[in-house]
């Protein structure tokens, strides 16, 4: 149906399960960030009790009006009206997106109601609804309000620190992981193949081969390693996949150039799409993992020499 085919009393009861769904979310938004983000678990549990007593205005408000039974109209059966986003959702916010999206919330349903108060003729109604637009608008500001309080207290300092934490936990390490694997375990094969076949065409489906399996390897390696479940490093399948991506992607970074026929060319680019990926890693080990530069290059670019050199010594003899 279209909203405006709506009657009163439809429209109420549209208003009724959409206050009851917008709670839920903003309770599955709490439950998912209360072990790691309380602060903010805190702040959509407030916004929870606001939906629930917006619902409980509006539910009394039909009862006078219309008697008790109120019929179930959703969202989805509305054409035009905005549909929230699944429960799963909200299993992957960070705090600052979870914000982001109640502000979003807010604003339609305000909008909703705004909509809502034009096509009622009850004058009890109408006002009930022009307060609720009102109410949500000023929402955002009360969200605001209690997001400098605890920003004061150092609760949104302290988040911003956990969040940090996990994202090194589920994004960085195990990406960074695979791309040294990727970056310094193919070189031994990769280069062997150079210099013993001189082919550039041999090596390139060595470095390719070597690549993928070993994207593929690391990838279940890290996915059935640990579930997460107690180590907070997140679901096992996204961490595999970010790790066998980057452990792919850093061989085929020295493999693509002996796509080039001129073989002391390609080995050349290759050896530069080295000398890259080492800073890369050396550089994300400082950013992320707190290690001195100094020291990220000496382990990085050490580990990544003694590898070339088994190669060249491996493909040359």
């Amino acid at each position: 149906m279209q909203f405006r085919d709506l009657n009163e009393n439809q429209i109420l009861a549209l208003a009724i399960t959409a206050e009851e769904e917008d709670a839920r979310i903003y309770r599955d938004f709490a439950e998912s960030l209360r072990a790691d983000f309380p602060a903010s678990a805190e702040l959509f549990t407030k916004m929870a009790g606001e939906e629930d007593g917006h619902r409980h205005r509006l539910i009394e408000s039909y009862r006078q009006r219309y008697g008790e039974h109120i019929p179930l109209i959703r969202r989805q059966d509305v054409k035009g009206f905005v549909v929230r986003r699944p429960s799963w959702f909200t299993q992957t916010l960070r705090p600052e997106h979870a914000r982001e999206e109640a502000a979003l919330m807010e604003i339609e349903s305000r909008r909703f109601y705004e909509a809502a108060a034009q096509r009622t003729t009850d004058a009890r109604i109408r006002q009930l609804l022009d307060d609720l637009a009102q109410e949500e608008q000023r929402h955002e500001a009360t969200a605001e309000g209690i997001k400098d309080e605890q920003a004061k207290s150092g609760a949104l300092g302290h988040e911003r620190d956990v969040a940090r934490r996990l994202f090194v936990l589920r994004f960085v390490q195990p990406g960074l992981a695979g791309l040294m694997d990727g970056s310094v375990s193919t070189l031994a094969p990769l280069f062997a193949a150079a210099f013993a076949t001189g082919n550039t065409l041999a090596t390139f489906k060595v470095g390719l081969a070597a690549s993928v399996g070993s994207g593929i390897s690391m990838g279940f390696a890290e996915a059935l390693s640990d579930d997460g479940k107690l180590s907070g490093r997140g679901t096992p399948w996204i961490r595999g996949v970010v790790c066998g991506l980057m452990t792919a992607l850093g061989g085929l970074g020295h493999t693509m150039p002996y796509l080039i026929r001129d073989f002391h060319l390609a080995t050349t680019i290759a050896l530069v799409f080295v000398a890259v990926e080492l800073a890369v890693i050396a550089w994300i080990r400082k950013r992320y993992m707190d290690t001195p530069l100094l020291s990220a290059v000496v382990q990085v670019v050490l580990g990544g020499v003694l590898v070339f050199l088994a190669g060249w010594l491996i493909g040359a003899g």
